[in-house]
């Protein structure tokens, strides 16, 4: 059913779906370029002629009094103790859907992201002692443990763009690892006074909501206030209260949306269409949300927050420090400064390839390596990156001239980790492409389509043996489909040999009344040996998908049209598309257009610019044989 793809002339109308807009939000290298700002603009307070006024700012109490209880903080205080904890929730939402839907599904490739983790807490956490030990400074060992999540995403989509995708995601494990960790010693290591009863309160209602979510409770005004009560337990108790977002987002499970529940949601709003009354109304909205994991109805709501509003304001709340010759000079020899950027810069990167390295023994435990090992080296450096975490420990190990050292030590060596990054990331680009035995002891990528192509079914556009297959689940009365229709076809011509297409049905019948009979008439037509010819068609005509009107379209491909009306009524080819329809309820699809790329679902965009990204990452990914 392979057949070679000629771009025809008429092409379903073209919607541009990427707006510029909506890319910057939602990409990391936005944040950063904010949080950047954000950092310059603390700075720039600090030693203006206003200098003064930074820190009467950010010192100024705020209380919150409900009777007698009362929770009171400086304005730097609410956005550290604060804020900051929806910064770690988004983070703890994250993780989790890497562990219910993403890479870290297996759990056997989270053994060498978190070992690395720990190797990445432990080595710079020694280097920074051996600079400092037996001196007062030595409290601020800390310090070196985290890294920055936004700052070190942000570069990594920035100087390793050629790199493949699960970087990310061992990265993101990585930071969330070590925030947790550093938090983890924050509450042990940092903590003065531990006041039981508020941490028994706050292990307490942290036990209820894992209860509620085992009965299945989603309403999330409860969980707010939960959030809440958790929240200021952990404060009171001198425990980071920050922790209660991390807690909170890890219980947030993550599963795409249903078949089933997106045709409830369907009826639910068609009977609000037909009887607009409160009642029903409530009725539609809860379905279409219950629809949605919480877990991506929470990210959709919160990350765009804290990448763009919270992290930012953490960072001109902590950022502005005063910088003379004398200061710069006298931090150029400090051992705190100096045993910092050492940590930093040297420790993340040989903890954390080393750590990874003892993960992939055989003799200790044999785990998967879940990026390719020259790359890795470049994501280790690139987490060299402290910011958030260690300004947080910064600020509760010292005070004075020494905090401001701490804070040289941060920015330095954030500074110097990104262009280390950025080095080692250049480098690899210019290596020659790994053969086959390189790839020994790395994850096999995990599959998500559950039907693997099949030649002699599946009806396929390209050659059959290209290293880069993108299969497509769509609707022929999908407006969507007919947007998206137009960057596969400019795909196709762009690679050439290198892309094979395939499209498999998946009419929405509760939304596109022709779209089964459509489907069925693409069968007919494939019979004959016509299903692309077919498809162009359909395409090009969504606006008449009538019984009469496919007869017609089959008609002139030259079908007899009195057979194709008999097969549509006695639906012969109704059993092909059910074969697609239940693929696609084993691989999770529920809408349409689903995209697939050597059997890895993609989430988000298809523009033609995504698209063609998503194949010229599959295509770094293919080795060359030895």
């Amino acid at each position: 059913m392979a057949q070679a793809f000629q771009a025809p002339r008429r092409t379903a109308w073209v919607r541009n779906l990427a707006r510029p807009t909506r890319r910057f939000i939602t990409t990391e290298v936005g944040s950063a370029v904010v949080l950047l700002g954000a950092v310059l603009l603390a700075l720039a307070w600090a030693n203006s002629p206003w200098g003064r006024t930074y820190e009467d700012v950010w010192a100024t109490e705020l209380s919150i009094r409900l009777g007698a209880a009362e929770v009171s903080e400086d304005l730097r205080g609410w956005v550290n103790d604060g804020l900051m904890a929806l910064f770690f929730f988004v983070i703890g939402l994250e993780i989790r859907r890497e562990l219910d839907m993403g890479e870290l599904r297996d759990r056997r490739r989270v053994a060498v992201p978190v070992v690395a983790a720990l190797g990445g807490m432990l080595v710079p956490a020694l280097i920074y002692l051996s600079f400092n030990v037996g001196t007062e400074a030595a409290h601020g060992w800390g310090i070196v443990m985290a890294t920055d999540t936004a700052f070190a995403l942000g570069v990594l989509a920035l100087v390793g763009r050629r790199c493949p995708p699960r970087l990310r995601v061992f990265l993101l494990t990585l930071v969330v690892v070590d925030d947790v960790g550093a938090l983890t010693v924050i509450a042990l290591a940092y903590t003065d006074d531990l006041a039981l009863v508020p941490l028994a309160l706050a292990v307490g209602v942290f036990g209820v909501v894992v209860a509620f979510r085992a009965a299945g409770i989603t309403h999330g005004a409860i969980y707010f206030g939960l959030g809440v009560i958790l929240w200021v337990g952990l404060l009171e108790s001198g425990v980071h209260a920050t922790i209660a977002g991390v807690a909170m987002g890890l219980v947030a499970t993550a599963y795409p949306p249903s078949r089933s529940a997106l045709q409830q949601a369907s009826s639910l709003w068609r009977s609000f269409r037909e009887q607009p009354t409160s009642g029903l109304a409530r009725s539609a909205g809860r379905g279409l949300r219950t629809a949605i994991s919480p877990n991506e109805r929470m990210q959709e709501i919160y990350h765009p927050a804290t990448s763009y509003l919270i992290v930012p304001l953490f960072a001109v709340a902590n950022a502005g420090v005063e910088l003379d010759r004398d200061m710069v000079e006298h931090a150029a020899t400090s051992p705190i400064t100096v045993g910092i950027i050492v940590a930093l810069v040297i420790g993340k990167l040989i903890g954390i390839t080393g750590a990874s390295w003892l993960a992939t023994r055989r003799s200790l435990g044999g785990f998967p390596l879940t990026a390719p090992w020259r790359p890795l080296f470049g994501t280790a450096a690139v987490a060299g990156i402290g910011f958030t975490v260690s300004l947080f420990i910064a600020e509760i190990s010292f005070d004075g001239r020494a905090l401001e050292e701490a804070k040289l030590g941060i920015f330095a060596a954030s500074v110097l980790a990104t262009g280390l990054g950025w080095l080692i990331f250049r480098v690899i680009v210019r290596l020659p492409q790994q053969d086959a035995s390189a790839a020994a002891g790395q994850a096999p990528a995990l599959i998500d389509l559950s039907d693997p192509v099949d030649p002699k079914i599946d009806h396929i556009r390209g050659p059959a043996d290209a290293p880069v297959t993108l299969v497509e689940y769509g609707d022929f009365e999908c407006p969507y489909c007919g947007q998206a229709e137009p960057a596969i076809r400019t795909l196709l011509s762009e690679f050439g040999a290198d892309l094979r297409f395939v499209f498999r049905h998946l009419p929405l019948e509760d939304v596109h009344e022709n779209a089964q009979r459509a489907a069925e008439v693409s069968e007919i037509a494939a019979a004959h040996g016509k299903f692309w010819e077919m498809h162009d068609l359909l395409f090009g005509h969504q606006d008449a998908l009538t019984a009469q009107d496919l007869v017609e379209h089959a008609s002139k491909l030259g079908l007899d049209p009195e057979l194709v009306a008999e097969q549509l009524r006695k639906r012969k080819y109704w059993p092909r598309v059910t074969r697609d329809i239940d693929g696609a309820d084993q691989s999770g699809v529920a809408g349409t257009p689903t995209f697939f790329v050597n059997g890895r679902r993609h989430h988000g965009a298809y523009d033609i610019d995504t698209l063609a990204g998503l194949v010229r990452a599959a295509l770094t990914q293919q080795p060359t044989s030895s």
